[in-house]
């Protein structure tokens, strides 16, 4: 196991006291996994986080790293085991991307902190692990938020660990470069054998990229498994103690749930259903699938160009050429 905890209890020291954040935690890290750690704000994500990089001391029990006790390690040699990636932005001014990521390899040079020529190649090649070639000479503050994670990933790369941790890497990223970001961690874990242990919000994406899942729930109990286990054990169901949301756990989607005051027949959606339904419901419209008398019945055509028929409960007809047209009728349903 590349990390093991056992009875591990997790908080903060005030003077002579503690308190305790998370209590008996008993799980392990497996190498070339992507895990994600899920959990609302304040559940204990980070403090977890900082715990497993040694930034503070446990409270109890036992953290094994590489089968040695976090205690036993110095600073130094912890850095060549594991390194962390953080969600805020360091501000550095006048220093490149190569600059920055050559600190990674701090633990590995001499007082002065020169780099060797295999420095310069471990570096070289974590550029093009990551894709960013283009970056190596762009001063940091010049980055995006997405360039700048990936930097900060290539930074964790050249130090050379076998343990991965990250804080939120998608915080303030757009979609496509959180999937981005999350498919690149994946194949880090997956190629190189790395230990990958990250802490996200963004649960559906968790859901369709990480190997495994540790799911703090509402009561602090720390669930663990791959994403479809939890989902059919239910487990995604009740981390939100939320009337107006569901998880599906046949498409891995966290639901909203409207208000819903009319019905409609929705006889032939086709490829477009499930926009269709979604939109329907969002405008309070229960959809029926099976045939019902004294409903307005939709259905999808596709001659000669893309159409919703509706049928009214007086048998009258409308065509509609998109969503927008189609719920303009929705008083009438």
């Amino acid at each position: 196991m590349s990390i093991q905890l056992h009875q591990v209890e997790i908080g903060y020291f005030k003077g002579k006291h503690k308190t305790p954040v998370l209590s008996q935690i008993d799980k392990q890290l497996q190498a070339g996994e992507l895990t994600c750690l899920l959990g609302a704000n304040g559940v204990g994500k980070s403090t977890l986080l900082r715990t497993l990089a040694g930034f503070q001391p446990k409270l109890a029990g036992k953290i094994h790293i590489q089968g040695k006790e976090i205690d036993t390690y110095t600073p130094k040699s912890l850095a060549k085991v594991i390194s962390i990636v953080l969600t805020q932005r360091p501000k550095v001014y006048n220093m490149s991307s190569f600059e920055l990521v050559a600190t990674g390899r701090t633990p590995y040079t001499d007082f002065w902190g020169k780099l060797t020529a295999e420095d310069h190649a471990i570096i070289r090649q974590a550029f093009q692990e990551v894709g960013i070639e283009q970056l190596k000479d762009r001063y940091i503050d010049t980055l995006s938020d997405g360039e700048h994670q990936k930097v900060m990933i290539a930074k964790a790369l050249v130090q050379d660990t076998p343990i991965i941790l990250l804080d939120e890497p998608t915080a303030f990223l757009d979609y496509p470069s959180k999937v981005e970001i999350m498919q690149l961690l994946a194949q880090l874990a997956h190629q190189k054998n790395k230990t990958i242990l990250l802490s996200t919000h963004d649960m559906e994406l968790a859901f369709q990229v990480a190997d495994y899942i540790w799911l703090f729930n509402k009561d602090k109990q720390l669930i663990t498994g791959t994403p479809e286990d939890l989902a059919i054990d239910g487990h995604f169901n009740t981390f939100f103690k939320h009337s107006g949301v569901s998880f599906n756990a046949q498409k891995g989607l966290f639901m909203v749930h409207h208000p819903q005051t009319k019905k409609v027949w929705l006889k032939k959606g086709g490829q477009y259903q499930e926009l269709i339904e979604r939109a329907l419901a969002r405008n309070g419209i229960e959809i029926c699938k099976n045939q019902r008398t004294g409903l307005t019945q939709i259905e999808v055509v596709d001659e000669p160009v893309f159409a919703i028929e509706i049928t009214f409960k007086d048998q009258s007809k409308q065509f509609a050429h998109s969503i927008k047209e189609l719920l303009a009728y929705k008083n009438n349903f």
